[in-house]
């Protein structure tokens, strides 16, 4: 099951976290987007989330995005989260409004 949500900020998202691990999420199972690169680090890092790369991406996949937009990266790592294309459409243009975006998927 994914579940995707957007929240404010670092404290929102911790909030969210938490409230994930308890219904039985790992840190392992969750992913938070920023649309700024450094920010999406720092955030993930801080909450010790996982970030989107080769292992869910596959190699090819994640080749493109060095490449890519930011935007079509974003697009790109969501989907292979969990989302689908239409969603992480939705979900872009979220970040683009400096929203952060938590995605929760056990089947990762």
């Amino acid at each position: 099951m994914t579940i995707k949500m957007t929240v404010e900020n670092a404290i929102q998202a911790k909030e969210e976290i938490d409230k994930l691990e308890s219904q039985g999420y790992t840190h392992d199972d969750i992913y938070i987007f920023a649309h700024d690169k450094k920010r999406q680090k720092h955030v993930t890092d801080a909450l010790d989330t996982e970030s989107v790369g080769m292992k869910e991406q596959g190699f090819l996949d994640s080749m493109k995005n060095m490449t890519s937009s930011r935007g079509d990266e974003l697009r790109a790592k969501m989907a292979s989260a969990g989302l689908t294309t239409q969603e992480a459409e939705e979900y872009e243009e979220e970040l683009d409004k400096g929203k952060l975006v938590i995605i929760a998927n056990k089947n990762q």
